[in-house]
């Protein structure tokens, strides 16, 4: 009779146990259930820029955030997150850390982590993946590119309009493709609305050396150049402080740059005024393109193995909401051809030998 009911107790404490432990998985997979949001998470990697750059980075992170707050996500494992790189040799770690926390989608933000979602992608054949920037050919990773040329032709329009000597700038931080692009796309705005302009290309050979940036602004500005586009990275911020030092010199003299990537009117102020040598900067809308491919991936529309564009009508790329220095006229003169170029009736070039042709035509 012992013998049985010691047999009957411990059935009881193992059924209650296995009840117990039931439950307690049950609110654990409900609580991650709940926790990833409809069973879909996304995070990116920084490069070394890091979250608060004011560039690519910061601007991945703001789309990131939006996208997980319109479809309930929280931030952390199993909703929304990021790592921040503080040198090169994170780029892999850190993906791999993403993986082990098995997110759906992983973003690596900037040119700069190519080698690091190249290699991560091919160990890695069942995750998902995607690179700002560049182009990473994987049927596991989608490559988000912008249409650079269709901006820089925005503020070639600004440029060609603005200009008071016909001599305008551009200053490029390495001669590549992708440099290319803007070049092509600001000496064809340029040329489009003041074919009497003329538009000055050097090179600085690389995106961060501020002082030759500044000695290339100081030789252009002494030639009677008024307005400078930069696609160069940190080069460029030699070219506003050689604009803002001659401001300094003499308050009354036009001159101007053209930011570019994001808003640079902060880069641009003069101290002790309130008043900016940026004239409007190109903007490429990182956070636009990242919520755009999250959300396409959340709704099994992951365009692995593709390289997904942004231009003007994507609103990928565009001028600079801070439009203190641009007038009513030339803002309107803007939307005009911003509308010809989504509407098709005007191909922008992103090559030299497009910007041939399209010269060509302008002469007919």
């Amino acid at each position: 009779m012992k013998k049985k009911r010691l047999g009957l107790s411990l059935s009881l404490l193992l059924t209650a146990g296995m009840l117990l432990g039931g439950c307690g998985q049950a609110k654990e997979d409900k609580a991650a259930e709940e926790g990833k949001g409809n069973g879909f998470s996304v995070a990116m990697v920084t490069d070394v820029g890091g979250i608060d750059d004011k560039s690519f980075n910061q601007s991945a992170w703001e789309g990131l955030q939006k996208f997980g707050e319109e479809n309930g996500l929280k931030k952390g494992k199993g909703g929304y997150d990021y790592l921040q790189s503080q040198s090169d040799a994170d780029y892999a770690t850190n993906l791999n850390k993403l993986v082990r926390s098995k997110f759906d989608l992983i973003f690596g933000i900037g040119f700069l982590m190519t080698d690091a979602i190249t290699e991560i992608a091919d160990q890695k054949p069942n995750n998902k993946f995607a690179i700002v920037d560049s182009v990473v050919e994987k049927p596991n990773v989608a490559s988000i590119i912008f249409k650079e040329h269709e901006g820089s032709f925005l503020v070639g329009v600004v440029a060609g309009l603005t200009t008071k000597t016909n001599k305008v700038g551009f200053v490029g931080g390495m001669e590549i493709p992708l440099i290319e692009k803007f070049e092509s796309g600001f000496l064809a705005g340029v040329k489009a609305v003041n074919p009497n302009a003329t538009v000055e290309v050097q090179y600085a050979g690389a995106f961060d050396k501020a002082d030759k940036g500044k000695a290339i602004a100081s030789s252009m500005y002494a030639s009677g150049i008024d307005v400078i586009y930069h696609a160069a990275g940190a080069t460029g911020n030699g070219v506003f402080s050689e604009a803002i030092d001659l401001k300094k010199q003499d308050p009354n003299k036009e001159i101007w740059v053209i930011g570019v990537d994001r808003d640079q009117y902060e880069e641009g102020k003069i101290p002790g005024t309130d008043k900016s040598v940026t004239l409007t900067s190109m903007v490429k809308r990182v956070d636009v393109a990242v919520y755009d491919l999250a959300t396409k991936t959340k709704n099994g529309n992951f365009p692995g193995g593709q390289a997904v564009e942004y231009g003007l009508k994507e609103d990928g790329v565009g001028i600079a909401p801070s439009t203190d220095n641009l007038s009513q006229d030339v803002l309107k003169a803007v939307e005009e051809w911003k509308q010809k170029i989504i509407n098709g009736e005007v191909k922008v070039p992103k090559t030299r030998e497009e910007y041939k042709e399209f010269e060509a035509t302008l002469k007919k």
